[in-house]
C-alpha cells in the first residue's frame, strides 16, 4: 500500500505537470491562430469551431483538472488510510483540499480572471504537496531496536 500511495502522489505531480503543459500549447497556438489573422470571439467558442495548433490542449486541460485529477486525488486519500506512512492521511488531504480549490478556482476563473494568478500559484502547491507526499511514503521505517537482552520475570 506504501508503493500505491508513492505513485498515486507521485502522480498528481505528474498530473500538474501536464496540466501547465497543455495550457500553454493552447495558448501558445491561440496567439499564434490570432496573429496569423484569426479570430476568436464568443460565437466561435460556443461553437467550439476554432481550429488551430494547441486547441487540443484546452480539451485535455479540461478533462485532466476537471476529472483524472480529482479521481486520483480521491483514490490518494483512500490509500492513505492504509498505507502507514507516517503522516499520510494527512499529506493526502491537504492534496485534495488544493485540488478541490484548484477545480474551483478553473471554474471560476472565466468570469473572475484574477483567479488565474491565484488558479497557477495553487498548482505549484498541488505539485509541491503531492511531491512531499510521495517523499512521506518513500521514508524508510526504522525497526524498534532490540537491545538483545531478555529480562528475567
Amino acid at each position: 500500500m506504501r508503493t500505491a500511495y508513492r505513485v498515486l502522489a507521485y502522480l498528481v505531480a505528474v498530473e500538474v505537470v501536464i496540466q501547465a503543459a497543455a495550457i500553454a500549447y493552447a495558448f501558445f497556438g491561440e496567439s499564434k491562430f490570432i496573429s496569423d489573422g484569426g479570430v476568436i470571439n464568443k460565437a466561435v467558442i460556443e461553437s467550439q469551431s476554432a481550429e488551430f495548433d494547441g486547441v487540443l490542449g484546452f480539451a485535455v486541460h479540461g478533462i485532466n483538472g476537471q476529472l483524472i485529477t480529482p479521481l486520483i486525488v480521491v483514490l490518494l486519500l483512500v490509500v492513505s488510510f492504509f498505507a502507514k506512512v507516517r503522516g499520510g492521511v494527512r499529506w493526502a488531504a491537504v492534496v485534495v483540499v488544493l485540488v478541490a480549490l484548484q477545480v474551483v478556482l478553473g471554474i471560476f476563473g472565466g468570469d473572475i480572471p484574477f483567479l488565474g494568478l491565484l488558479h497557477g500559484l495553487n498548482a505549484l502547491a498541488v505539485f509541491t504537496c503531492a511531491i512531499i507526499a510521495a517523499r512521506h511514503a518513500s521514508a524508510r521505517v526504522e525497526a524498534p531496536v532490540t537491545t538483545g537482552a531478555t529480562s528475567i520475570a
